[in-house]
């Protein structure tokens, strides 16, 4: 009898355990599923991350989150991820590179913070067919940026973020600038990426090699389906922002204190780019030359279409001679980076222009207001057609106002004399201004002014002087630059400008 009540017993306390079992099992598929939490865990070991195979030395999961759900990516160099999740609002470190692959989706709640992670060059890149939704607020933005301290944050510290789809670019197909492997390019212009707003990139551009950085944000052939507006990027060690081929149209971008360019455009971008402020670091340029617009068709200058024809309306440059810079000096001896030089092999250059053309690209701009650099303009013909179509009518600039340069123009790369130069005997002619100064002022509607003149002002306190107080109207009945006057700020809430001393 003993015997039966104890085998009885036994039974119930298996029966139980089964059943305990089950809704714990329950439990956990609901708080890790696929589109929350760690997004599919589970691998049999014990562990809370997700299963990760592998094909080479390349990693796959359906997965994001590893070690308890703080950290986005295992830490591998190739990482990708092809699941569908959305993340919960709080802090992570990014590591390795992070594809989301074509028929991922990732959702990123605003007020998050993503922290770069500087030993494994972290970068988030959004592959063709994958979809990412970064939705900030002006109130909580999402801030992507520097795993190191106050104080101690410099450009390059991580690698950046990269939007890649499947519409149109001049190659065809190509891999995208900085080192990832991934492939962009397609024929659908209306292609969809996903969902960019309010978002701060900081301390981007790791150097993975020599001269190979990425960019503060990179977008490859991205279509115009994907929403982009109200981004900054502060202190990126290559570009600010660049455009590789694409039709996606972007609003309220900000490059604050970049190392190379701020708006670079190639292989056949032709979005529309509207109200964009630009602020330079006096003692930052790139060994390249860096510029405010530096627009390509390709690297050859060939005429293949489809032609980089974007246009850009409304934009503000702020150059390295505006007036606050008093003691400014284009030389290596004053261009070093100051505290910002990150020790990584960067190189540093002078300052150029505020807009360099070139290489058979046919970019347009329209009521902008650019203030204090070495030259205004470069119409450069070095290489491709983009002389002969500035002389077709195939692209203008409207509305510009040039304020506090150098010289207006310059019709060759690294050439800081506004003089005409003939391509055919490679001399000039110094009785006559440059071919560039000629094209610039044939329209009635371009100005050249001092920066006094325009009565400008710092609202923002970004610590130049960039909004006019009253505004600046062009002949078209639209005011000239990224603001109409010092009420207009669209900067307010979401950006930064003291990214190295704020507590993240």
């Amino acid at each position: 009898m003993k015997m039966e009540i104890k085998k009885f017993g036994w039974i119930i306390m298996m029966c139980a355990a089964i059943v305990i079992g089950n809704v714990m099992s329950s439990c956990s598929d609901d708080t890790n599923g696929e589109n929350g939490g760690n997004g599919g865990n589970g691998n049999g070991n014990g562990s809370t991350d997700p299963e990760v195979t592998y094909d080479g030395t390349t990693a796959y999961s359906k997965g994001v989150l590893f070690k308890d759900g703080t950290e986005l990516g295992n830490g591998d160099q190739h990482f990708v991820f092809t699941g569908d999740v959305t993340l919960e609002k709080g802090t992570y470190l990014l590591k390795g590179w992070v594809y989301v692959a074509d028929g991922a989706k990732l959702k990123i709640p605003a007020g998050t913070i993503i922290k770069g992670d500087k030993q494994t060059m972290a970068a988030l890149i959004i592959e063709p067919g994958g979809y990412v939704e970064m939705k900030g607020t002006k109130e909580a933005p999402i801030v992507m940026t520097s795993e190191e301290a106050p104080g101690q944050r410099r450009p390059g510290d991580w690698g950046g973020l990269i939007i890649c789809g499947k519409a149109k670019n001049n190659q065809g197909t190509q891999q995208i600038e900085g080192g990832p492997r991934t492939i962009h390019g397609g024929s659908n212009d209306a292609d969809n990426s996903g969902i960019f707003q309010y978002i701060r990139v900081e301390f981007a551009g790791y150097p993975f090699e020599t001269d190979k950085e990425i960019n503060g944000i990179t977008f490859g052939s991205v279509g115009s389906g994907t929403t982009i507006d109200h981004l900054q990027v502060s202190y990126s060690n290559d570009d600010s922002f660049e455009w590789f081929g694409g039709a996606v149209s972007c609003k309220y971008l900000v490059a604050y204190k970049g190392w190379d360019d701020e708006f670079d455009t190639d292989n056949g971008f032709s979005g529309t780019v509207q109200y964009c402020l630009s602020i330079r670091d006096p003692r930052i340029a790139d060994t390249s030359q860096s510029n405010g617009f530096e627009s390509d068709n390709n690297g050859t200058g060939a005429d293949i279409a489809p032609f980089t024809t974007a246009t850009f309306k409304n934009v503000t440059f702020i150059g390295p001679m505006a007036a606050k810079n008093t003691d400014f000096q284009n030389t290596s001896e004053y261009i070093t980076a100051g505290d910002m030089y990150p020790d990584n092999k960067s190189k540093l250059g002078l300052f150029q222009s505020a807009m360099q053309i070139r290489r058979s690209s046919k970019l347009s701009c329209e009521n902008t207001l650019a203030v204090g650099y070495p030259i205004g303009l470069i119409v450069d013909g070095e290489k491709g057609n983009t002389v002969q179509y500035s002389k077709n009518g195939d692209f203008h600039l409207k509305n510009i106002i040039f304020a506090g340069m150098g010289v207006v123009g310059s019709d060759n790369n690294k050439k800081y004399e506004d003089y005409l130069y003939n391509r055919e005997t490679g001399t000039y002619d110094e009785s006559q201004v440059s071919y560039s100064h000629t094209f610039f002022k044939s329209e009635a509607s371009n100005k050249v002014m001092t920066e006094a003149e325009l009565g400008l002002a710092d609202p923002m306190n970004t610590g130049q002087n960039y909004c006019p107080a009253t505004a600046i109207m062009g002949t078209d009945g639209n005011y000239i630059g990224a603001f109409r006057d010092t009420n207009d700020n669209w900067l307010e809430g979401w950006t930064n400008f003291d990214p190295q001393n704020t507590v993240y």
